[in-house]
């Protein structure tokens, strides 16, 4: 198997364990419906979750690259990752 190959498959383990909780796929959810960045605490405000709880679920979805974050001072901003979903995943998004 190349490197390449194993990178992939890496990949595709982190983004399906990401994806086989709640939490997290609301959070996708929220996020592709409303097409739009939020903030932590907009989506905090999704499951009602704590600040460490919430900062879990969004590392395990930024490590599986299925969202991208931006830091504008102190505030980091969420957005879908739309180029992992069409590649390993397409169509999901529109089943949501």
């Amino acid at each position: 198997m190349t490197t390449q190959i194993m990178a992939n498959d890496e990949l595709r383990v982190k983004i399906f364990k990401a994806l086989s909780d709640e939490t997290r796929l609301d959070i996708i959810r929220t996020l592709y419906v409303n097409k739009k960045e939020m903030n932590c605490g907009e989506v905090m405000g999704i499951r009602d979750t704590s600040k460490s709880n919430t900062s879990y679920h969004l590392r395990a979805l930024k490590e599986a690259k299925l969202i991208k974050v931006r830091k504008e001072a102190q505030a980091k901003y969420m957005s879908i990752e739309i180029d992992t979903f069409q590649t390993y995943l397409p169509g999901f998004l529109d089943t949501l």
